[in-house]
């Protein structure tokens, strides 16, 4: 494993049921907090706005991308609100800290929440201070995951070489780009989603990084 990730200089971490298990159910309050910001804003029942959620998810990438596509709805309040959450439940995760620091290179998170969001999940992780940079939508042009130009953004931002870089991410379908511009793929869940573009599979992030440093 050492060998297949010997030429990443540049490690790039999903955030949401990546750097932290499903099992937190963090996205269960942000789910809850789309859908009552929807009701108000577009004038709807929660009923309604959950089936819109779940929609545009699946069509759009993000809630928020169909939302704007839709509705014109302003980005800004939206992403405070629903990332406005309890991450009490989050624990320390000592043995991730050790390997995420271990990693040779930088290390930064790319989430289709906000970049204030990331600071805040990953100072509950006992994770802050260990990322040379926190990516989001807004720096992404409000374009989310999985859209090519999300990602060109995102990396171009950073400055990072596609062919020198590898990605940990949940969602499959987010691994399908950085997969066609050279990354090696990691999915992170529970159960593995074969497919040409996912090089490996793990269920334990901190296991699979102590096996590469």
């Amino acid at each position: 494993m050492q060998t297949r990730f010997a030429h990443v200089d540049t490690w790039v971490f999903d955030l949401d049921n990546t750097l932290y298990p499903p099992e937190a159910r963090l996205f269960d309050q942000i789910e809850i907090r789309m859908r009552d910001y929807m009701t108000r804003a577009l004038g709807i029942d929660a009923a309604e706005a959950d089936v819109l959620r779940r929609r545009y998810w699946a069509e759009h990438g993000t809630t928020l991308a169909g939302l704007m596509a839709w509705h014109a709805l302003d980005p800004d309040p939206f992403l405070a609100e629903v990332h406005d959450i309890d991450v009490g439940g989050l624990a320390p995760a000592p043995d991730l800290a050790d390997r995420i620091a271990a990693l040779p290179g930088r290390k930064i998170v790319y989430t289709n929440g906000t970049a204030h969001y990331a600071r805040t999940v990953t100072a509950a992780l006992g994770l802050d201070g260990l990322f040379d940079a926190l990516y989001g939508v807004t720096e992404a042009g409000y374009r989310p995951k999985p859209e090519r130009d999300a990602f060109e953004r995102v990396f171009g931002l950073d400055g990072l070489t596609p062919g020198r870089a590898a990605m940990f991410e949940d969602d499959p379908r987010n691994l399908a780009v950085p997969h066609a511009m050279g990354l090696a793929t990691v999915h992170v869940a529970p159960d593995p989603q074969p497919a040409d573009h996912i090089h490996h599979h793990t269920d334990d992030l901190a296991a699979f990084l102590g096996r590469i440093v």
